[in-house]
């Protein structure tokens, strides 16, 4: 079957699935100009502000693919201050992003669950209610992720990495505290709590193959997520992955996938949110203007002190870590721009997905 033939069907099979991100030439470029006509119908040519406050890299996880893995020793640990965390949610609502989102390394604890809980209060107090929250924090209890559901959180990004139990085994060291089963019971949790819930993969993965991707996009969909957040694999040198570096697919071929990715999802699931993710700048300096134009609608501008940046490397050649929140802005308006769309201040820019999931339609 043609992808063009593909196209004009309304639910695709995994065959479906691997020939459309396996299309190329005049065949990817028909992709791309119907996942930007699907989001153009049910988004607009409209981005949102999510500013990302990546509040401390220090992990109980040890990932073998992640450059903040606990067992990295060759890396400077942080972890910003209740105040450093309120300045940067300050600027965020005076400068009308609508929304932020709270990013760290996964840790579990009674005072960790306070400390969360505190900052949501605080967050809502200081912008009289008016920022809208996500919270990327890892793998929690259902009772931690209901309070802090209830302190003010209302979106919430777990991010699965591949849905593929084998390959999930292969990335992560075999323990029960990288447990497959514990990750998706961590979703169907956030789900049932009532978050707008969001998960996402790695694309380009070693071992990783065009049906372990279409299976990722089935998984999405089934599941029935409201967000997602996925982005080109890059590898980092201080993690055990770093040694399968030689059988990677090439960066550009990478970045490639992950649009076609992208560009499915949205054809997919035409009013989710869509992460253009920040990796795919470190391949390709406009990188993330290309995710808009072809079906992305979230922008995370880093609004973490920039101090702490070179710190919160999940990856090598992390973009932007040298410019400063108010740079950031300028410069992710700019882009937007450049991609023919425009940015939308003072709302929080809930997924459609969500509020007809939530409705029961």
């Amino acid at each position: 079957m043609t992808v063009k033939e593909i196209l004009e069907k309304e639910d695709f099979s995994k065959d479906n699935l691997i020939r459309l991100l396996a299309a190329e030439g005049e065949e990817r470029t028909m992709l791309f100009r119907r996942s930007a006509e699907v989001k153009e119908q049910y988004i607009g040519k409209k981005v949102w502000f999510r500013g990302l406050i990546e509040f401390s890299n220090v992990c109980g996880k040890d990932c073998l693919y992640c450059g903040i893995r606990k067992g990295n020793r060759n890396l400077k640990r942080y972890s910003l201050s209740d105040d450093e965390i309120l300045a940067a949610a300050r600027f965020a609502w005076e400068n009308r992003y609508g929304s932020i989102a709270l990013q760290s390394g996964e840790l579990e604890s009674n005072s960790v669950t306070d400390r969360i809980e505190n900052l949501l209060h605080r967050i809502k107090e200081l912008s009289g209610g008016e920022l809208g929250i996500t919270l990327s924090v890892g793998e929690q209890k259902h009772e931690v992720y209901k309070r802090w559901y209830e302190a003010g959180a209302h979106r919430y990004l777990l991010r699965v990495e591949t849905t593929n139990r084998d390959l999930y085994s292969k990335i992560h060291p075999n323990n029960k505290k990288h447990d497959f089963d514990r990750r998706l019971a961590c979703l169907k949790s956030l789900q049932d709590i009532g978050y707008q819930t969001g998960t996402g993969v790695m694309i380009g993965l070693p071992f990783q193959t065009l049906s372990d991707l279409a299976g990722d996009l089935l998984f999405m969909q089934e599941f029935d997520v409201d967000m997602c957040g996925m982005g080109p694999y890059l590898e980092h040198a201080d993690t055990p992955l770093f040694a399968q570096a030689d059988q990677l697919l090439p960066l550009n071929e990478r970045f490639s996938l992950t649009l076609k990715m992208i560009a499915v999802l949205r054809i997919m699931m035409k009013d989710i949110n869509i992460v253009a993710a920040t990796a795919l700048q470190a391949i390709d300096p406009i990188g993330r203007e290309k995710a808009v134009r072809i079906g992305a609608n979230i922008l995370m501008p880093n609004i973490t002190p920039g101090k702490y940046r070179d710190s919160y490397k999940l990856y090598e050649n992390k973009p932007c870590t040298d410019d400063s929140a108010e740079d950031c802005k300028s410069c992710l308006e700019a882009r937007v721009s450049l991609a023919d769309n425009e940015v939308v201040y003072g709302e929080w820019g809930d997924s459609g997905h969500f509020e007809r999931r939530k409705r029961g339609a």
